[in-house]
């Protein structure tokens, strides 16, 4: 965090209004408002923004000095669920679908809800004034959004691959070789998480399985529940070393994930410890 400042002090240097400054980054995407703070959107993270703690006041976000506000990418209009499904050749409700199944939209009694990390993508939270429902709008960057591409991808039947360039992943996948067959028809890498999955299915409960996690690292998380939006993480101990174990951890609570951990030596005990997990989140096992 060295050479960062304040956006009052970036303000200042730059000779402009600390309000003026913060709605140019809003239109850039770089912040967010929610309720009376703001957050750091997942572009304003790319240009260098970070959280800083000041003893007295509490968290806010530095920037580098020399920060480069790149307005030219976005028109600072911001996109319905309509209008981003014409982007992609989907209709809104399969747009809100894919969005709720990354996480940053969750359904309410009275419409949509933008999550926290629906926040950090560039949701904004908005009321139908005649109706009182609640509904979603979205900075026009999510359309360029590497998260919300992939899972269009994979909705539409194409090969994921195709679009990463990341070659840890694929380096991952010859490393460990998805070679067991599970009851609902998944490959899955190792016998613990065959057991896994094999109980998630008898018990009746929705799982995707090697889903990549909606941020921009390219991270997989071995088991993905989407009624709960619960990320199940297993702890084999030949595939994991106690500092990737700990970077992994640090991913998903910086994130705010909801994090089931399974240990290897707990994968015989999972009728004892799960469906208690579970309940947590709100998912019930039969």
């Amino acid at each position: 965090m060295a050479d960062k400042i304040s956006t009052t002090a970036l303000a200042k240097l730059r000779k402009t209004e600390v309000k003026k400054l913060f709605d140019t980054l809003k239109t850039a995407g770089y912040v967010n408002r929610d309720n009376n703070s703001w957050i750091l959107t997942d572009i304003g993270r790319k240009f260098g923004g970070e959280y800083a703690q000041h003893p007295k006041y509490g968290q806010f976000i530095v920037w580098p000095e020399s920060l480069l506000i790149d307005s030219d990418s976005s028109s600072g209009k911001p996109l319905s669920a309509t209008q981003l499904g014409q982007r992609f050749s989907l209709n809104a409700k399969k747009i809100n679908q894919l969005l709720q199944e990354l996480g940053w939209l969750q359904k309410i009694p009275d419409g949509w809800q933008v999550t926290n990390n629906g926040l950090k993508a560039g949701g904004y939270q908005k009321i139908d004034k005649q109706t009182g429902n609640q509904y979603a709008l979205w900075h026009d960057s999510i359309a360029h959004n590497k998260r919300l591409k992939q899972s269009v991808n994979e909705f539409s039947g194409q090969q994921a691959e195709k679009h990463t360039t990341d070659k840890s992943l694929s380096n991952f996948r010859q490393k460990f070789e998805a070679k067991y067959r599970t009851l609902d028809g998944h490959y899955v890498r190792s016998k613990g998480e065959l057991k896994i999955d094999n109980w998630l299915y008898m018990n009746g409960i929705v799982h995707a399985y090697d889903r990549q996690l909606p941020i921009e690292e390219h991270i997989l998380s071995d088991f993905y529940l989407p009624s709960g939006k619960v990320y199940i993480q297993y702890w084999d101990n030949d595939n994991h070393t106690d500092s990737e174990k700990r970077e992994l951890k640090a991913i998903y609570q910086a994130h705010q994930f909801n994090l089931i951990e399974i240990d290897f030596r707990d994968i015989d005990k999972l009728d004892d410890t799960l469906p208690a997990q579970l309940k947590e989140f709100g998912i019930a096992a039969y």
